[in-house]
């Protein structure tokens, strides 16, 4: 017989008469293995917090777009260039002219 079988008893009859003690008030023997539960330095920290996903409205018919023919693009009255003589210049490159306007029909660059 090898000699760890009794000294394996030995320990487990000791612990035994050591754990009887314990409840009577006396000496406590004990081993404890595991981390501490309330470790000022160590906590999770706080759950993220997610905004909700924005509320989007689609209106309940989407936007009709006519388009223009060329004859609606530029009305009849508006389809001429103004003319400055003293500084011989247009209305978008001249803001004022010292006499007056002369109204000319746009003609296409080159002509």
């Amino acid at each position: 017989m090898s000699p760890f079988k009794p000294i394996c008893a030995f320990l487990v009859l000791l612990g035994a008469i050591a754990g009887s003690a314990a409840h009577a008030g006396g000496v406590r023997f004990g081993v404890n293995i595991g981390i501490p539960l309330f470790y000022p330095g160590w906590y999770y920290p706080p759950p993220a917090y997610y905004y909700p996903p924005p509320v989007v409205a689609m209106p309940a018919n989407p936007p009709v777009y006519i388009e223009r023919s060329d004859t609606q693009a530029v009305p009849a009255s508006e389809a001429y260039w103004y003319y400055c003589a003293d500084s011989q210049a247009y209305y978008p490159y001249v803001k004022e002219c010292p006499s007056p306007w002369q109204r000319v029909s746009p003609r296409p660059p080159g002509t």
